[in-house]
């Protein structure tokens, strides 16, 4: 494996590296710094498998720099080397695969050394596994991925917390989000200090996560513009709401010839974006979506209606109804297909399953218009 060295003190800094190529196997030093920026600046080129690095140092310390190389190399394990415990267990939960205390042991050093190797064989054999193109991220309802020939399956996150932020950060994939911005909306108790700790911590285990789930494609870089903040790249990943939409937009009006098209269209809206989780901030997204579903399944009933076939048009306004009971435009429309084709029961029953629903969810009761329309039509039908 290919090892970069990082640390402020020379003289532990040539033992480490004396240690790692004379007394263990299969470790190559590529880079020797006590300068954690020059270090950081050179990654691309040294290309390393593991960085071991001091904890205190000036400029930026190992903190700091872990943060930035996970950010920026996902791939890359982190070691910490350190003479001051105060910090280890904290480094060890927010970045690093490992962290060895200073006096250096040989053996300590060895067995770390070891399972670093079994993680890095392990990466290798997943890449080759896993490496596939267009991974399936799915939105409607519930966050799930699926990888090529493989069944769907739920991102395991460690807290609640951690899956928002995956979430938010996704929402916004391709734009900055600062720091604030989220600490307040995720940790509104905590204050700034606190509250970073926990974002640097719930960061780091959206890493781990889709480093499991297999989905190098998708990563989240630090950014340190002035505010400080992160940015969710994605490449290769097909998302269903994306694709729903493109289709969607490609449609021309209804027809004979295209009717199945819009069919399969509809049918693949599965439900609310981001619709199993209670997040406000996704509400205007959820109800655009909703919004174009619904329009197109209006389309979709007047076509039917038009041409006569009353049962297939009956069917996607109780799909309609089925997805959101408390829509009234659903059970208006079905209301005049029941009326068309006499279904005089049919008619009563929308009519109070409307006035239900209405009174149950919003204490209110059906518009005028629908009203004026059911006593006009039971006029007439009972005249």
């Amino acid at each position: 494996m290919r090892a970069i060295l990082i640390d402020d003190e020379q003289l532990p800094l040539m033992y480490l590296k004396k240690v790692l190529e004379n007394k263990i196997d299969g470790v190559e030093v590529v880079g020797v710094y006590q300068d954690p920026i020059q270090a950081y600046e050179n990654i691309k080129t040294d290309s390393p498998d593991v960085i071991f690095i001091d904890i205190h140092m000036p400029e930026m310390n190992g903190l700091e720099m872990a943060e930035r190389i996970q950010g920026a190399f996902q791939n890359i394990e982190i070691v910490f080397v350190t003479g001051d415990d105060r910090h280890a267990l904290e480094a060890f939960d927010l970045y690093a695969f490992d962290y060895i205390m200073k006096p250096l042991q040989i053996e300590r050093l060895k067995k770390t050394v070891e399972r670093l190797q079994r993680r890095l064989d392990n990466h290798q054999t997943n890449s080759k596994e896993n490496k596939v193109e267009n991974t399936l991220l799915y939105t409607f309802n519930q966050l799930k991925y699926q990888r090529a020939g493989c069944e769907p399956e739920i991102f395991k996150w460690r807290t609640t917390k951690v899956q928002e932020l995956f979430a938010y950060m996704f929402h916004h994939r391709g734009k900055i989000v600062d720091r604030e911005t989220l600490i307040e909306m995720l940790w509104p108790d905590f204050g700034i200090e606190r509250g970073a700790k926990q974002l640097y911590t719930a960061i780091y285990h959206i890493r781990q996560t889709i480093k499991k789930a297999g989905i190098p494609s998708i990563s989240i870089s630090s950014v340190n513009n002035l505010y400080g903040g992160y940015i969710m790249h994605i490449e290769d990943i097909l998302v269903d709401t994306n694709e729903w939409e493109t289709k969607l937009n490609k449609l021309t009006p209804p027809k004979n010839d295209n009717i199945h098209e819009h069919e399969i269209v509809f049918s693949e809206y599965k439900g609310d974006y981001l619709g199993d989780y209670d997040y406000l901030w996704a509400e205007g997204e959820r109800e655009r979506l909703r919004r174009l579903w619904l329009n197109h399944g209006l389309i979709l009933s007047r076509f039917y209606r038009d041409t006569e076939n009353i049962q297939a048009a009956i069917k996607v306004n109780q799909r309609i109804q089925q997805m959101y009971p408390d829509k009234e435009e659903s059970y208006f429309e079905l209301m005049r297909l029941y009326a068309s084709i006499n279904s005089s029961t049919a008619v009563e029953e929308q009519y109070r399953l409307l006035r239900s629903v209405l009174k149950q969810e919003y204490d209110s009761l059906p518009s005028f218009n629908i009203t004026n329309w059911y006593e006009k039509w039971k006029s007439k039908s009972y005249s």
